[in-house]
């Protein structure tokens, strides 16, 4: 039979497999080649899947003892590891002759096998593409398709359950409805998003390949249940968190933070680790971006989060830290070494530059002053707070974003990496008085509690 038409077949762009490399034998390792453990995946969510796989014989990692999980997989790799998974699937018609694919291929055998089956298809002309890097939706529609299965709900219905159902391929809506069915969908570390059109990884590939071999019956699921897509997950699809949730958290961008007590500041940090549902499921992924703000109480701070951003979609929360009252004087030598380190805010910069207090505005601003505590220490001879004042003047005037204009007023505009070329400048305007402030630590203090309990549909 000849290859199948671009516009006839589903299956038509499918293939792909586990192993990355360049070097083909490690695609079809045989069992005694099979490792049980790689170093790079102890504790993944995918560990019991690829050692699982690799008990079989079915995928192979490389020779420094590794599986690379997050690598892209290409059409011939899969191809092996396909008929590796399924060497008893049928013929259903006869194999193809790719112009790309010679006879001396190293996955000639077996790109011809997964063509038989029905597994994978060419493109027009005759073209397998066999090193070509494949999405997720094409691997699932591969497996669908060489395993015959249909979807038995109606496809829209059964992509319902997905928040970015919009982006699935039409040529796959319905082999993706079929493998959601079989709960052969894998998705982390949002079960609600596919993400069709990205890459598949190693690791997603073998998640899927668990799950087709657990449809058949050949293996018992090992894959964390909160990841699969399957019946029922229509009325699973919000996660219900519950107040009371602790949601860690943690600012990157510098080791501390630095605010006037009276100061009110914009701030966005990021989620530390998964925050799970009652259910188990992860409800808000590590690596979401909390919006909110440092706001005064009680003679010190406290972060009140208004928002969280989960794969670029924003929802409301009602979260807020412990209340932070770690204060110092601007004149306490153990604030040099916090400075180095930390982000001061336009307050904080204000006081020591100089500028009057009641003058201050665009709070919402921090200055990252990296280098501040060396260019102090630099400047053991003089008075502290003048030291102080140079540095973080100059690291906004060496960035370029920040001045201290002619009406006395700090107004960076964004936030800035300093540069302490400032310390040089000497103590021209000393406020003779000096001001206190708050030290926020970026890893511990602004860990949230959730005052309310929030649906993420």
């Amino acid at each position: 039979m000849s290859v199948i038409n671009l516009k006839s077949s589903p299956a038509l762009l499918v293939a792909a497999s586990l192993v990355t490399s360049s070097l083909a034998p490690f695609a079809i390792a045989t069992p005694s080649q099979a490792q049980s453990s790689f170093s790079d995946v102890q504790g993944s969510w995918a560990q019991p899947c690829i050692s699982e796989l690799s008990q079989r014989g079915i995928i192979s990692g490389y020779p420094d003892g590794t599986f690379r999980p997050n690598n892209p997989v290409t059409r011939a790799e899969y191809a092996a590891m396909v008929g590796k998974a399924f060497p008893n699937a049928a013929r259903v018609r006869a194999a193809a002759r790719f112009v790309d694919v010679p006879s001396t291929f190293w996955a000639y055998s077996a790109i011809s096998f997964a063509s038989q089956t029905g597994f994978l298809s060419g493109y027009p002309g005759g073209v397998f593409n066999p090193s070509q890097n494949i999405p997720r939706a094409q691997v699932l529609v591969s497996l669908t398709s060489g395993l015959n299965y249909t979807p038995t709900q109606p496809v829209a219905t059964v992509l319902g359950i997905y928040a970015d159902a919009s982006a699935i391929p039409g040529y796959a809506q319905a082999g993706i409805a079929a493998a959601t069915e079989r709960r052969m969908v894998v998705n982390y570390p949002d079960v609600r998003y596919l993400n069709p059109n990205q890459l598949a990884s190693r690791a997603d590939v073998s998640a899927f390949l668990c799950q087709a071999l657990a449809s058949t019956g050949q293996v018992a699921s090992v894959i964390p249940a909160q990841y699969i897509a399957g019946r029922g997950a229509i009325a699973e699809q919000k996660a219900q968190i519950v107040a009371g949730t602790s949601i860690p958290v943690s600012y990157t961008a510098a080791q501390g933070i630095v605010i006037r007590p009276d100061e009110t500041v914009d701030l966005t940090v990021t989620v530390a680790a998964d925050v799970r549902d009652s259910s188990g499921a992860v409800a808000i992924p590590a690596g979401s971006q909390v919006v909110g703000q440092l706001v005064p109480i009680q003679g010190g701070s406290q972060f009140v989060a208004r928002s969280v951003v989960i794969n670029g979609r924003s929802y409301a929360i009602n979260a807020s830290s412990s209340v932070i009252q770690t204060t110092k004087k601007l004149r306490d030598p153990s604030l040099t070494k916090i400075l180095g380190g930390a982000a001061l805010s336009t307050g904080v910069a204000a006081i020591i530059g100089g500028t009057s207090g009641d003058r201050l505005h665009n709070a919402g601003n921090l200055i990252l002053a990296g280098t501040v505590g060396a260019a102090v220490g630099a400047n053991q001879g003089r008075n502290l707070g003048s030291a102080i004042r140079d540095a973080a003047i100059g690291a906004a005037l060496g960035a370029g974003a920040a001045a201290v204009t002619g009406d006395r007023t700090v107004t960076p505009k964004k936030v800035i990496t300093g540069a302490a070329a400032g310390a040089a400048v000497g103590g021209a305007i000393d406020r003779g008085t000096v001001g206190e402030v708050v030290v926020i630590n970026s890893s511990a203090d602004l860990n949230l509690t959730l005052n309310s309990s929030v649906t993420i549909p």
